[in-house]
């Protein structure tokens, strides 16, 4: 099986282009291809760039569906932009990280707390989770996915999820997908008492989901 992952943070950086692809390759032992969307070095971060980079997303994902030879798309991405056109231009199954991570959580837990990269937390997740989210927050100094890679802001980040928990949440989802890439959700589980839900991880079991039903379907 080979997933395609679609980056919404644009970079030459290889290494960090492929980051959440070793993850999963790591996490599940299935082969990935990673391909980012143009033009939006900061990512994903606000409402603007979210309507910038939603067509960008679904062009991405017909592209890849013709010519690399995929199984199914994850959208890495928690605000899952233009997740919908996506998969309306696909030739395979398309899954949101955010969309994604919300309904493992709910498996998890009755009380989410939210670790956001922004301060409204993404209407991908929110849909989903209704009552079931019962506060948020986004670690102190951190704006966009770039700070994340600081150590100012991994112990922001370890910082706020221990409030979350604080407050009463007995699972956290981390909603950024920057924060797979820094590992948080490893030295999190060392730290809480209670599920870390990374939506790479997340959105990447749903792909693999889809892609098998479409592949023993008739």
């Amino acid at each position: 099986m080979r997933l395609g992952i679609i980056r919404v943070l644009t970079t030459q950086d290889s290494t960090l282009l492929n980051s959440h692809g070793r993850v999963i390759a790591e996490e599940f032992g299935v082969d990935a291809v990673s391909r980012c969307i143009p033009d939006q070095p900061r990512g994903v971060h606000s409402p603007a760039t979210f309507e910038q980079a939603a067509p960008k997303v679904a062009e991405l994902a017909s592209a890849m569906s013709a010519h690399d030879d995929v199984d199914a798309i994850l959208l890495s991405c928690a605000a899952d932009p233009g997740l919908e056109s996506a998969r309306a231009a696909s030739r395979v199954p398309v899954v949101g990280a955010g969309s994604s991570a919300a309904c493992e959580a709910m498996g998890l837990g009755e009380r989410v707390g939210v670790l956001d990269l922004t301060a409204r937390t993404p209407l991908a997740v929110t849909a989903r989770l209704r009552d079931r989210l019962l506060t948020a927050t986004v670690p102190d100094g951190v704006t966009e996915s770039r700070d994340l890679l600081t150590d100012v802001g991994r112990r922001a980040a370890r910082s706020g999820a221990a409030d979350l928990v604080a407050q009463g949440a007995d699972v956290v989802l981390l909603a950024c997908t920057g924060m797979t890439t820094i590992g948080l959700r490893h030295h999190l589980e060392g730290d809480l008492e209670v599920p870390v839900v990374d939506a790479v991880l997340a959105g990447a079991r749903a792909a693999i989901a889809a892609a098998a039903e479409t592949a023993s379907t008739p």
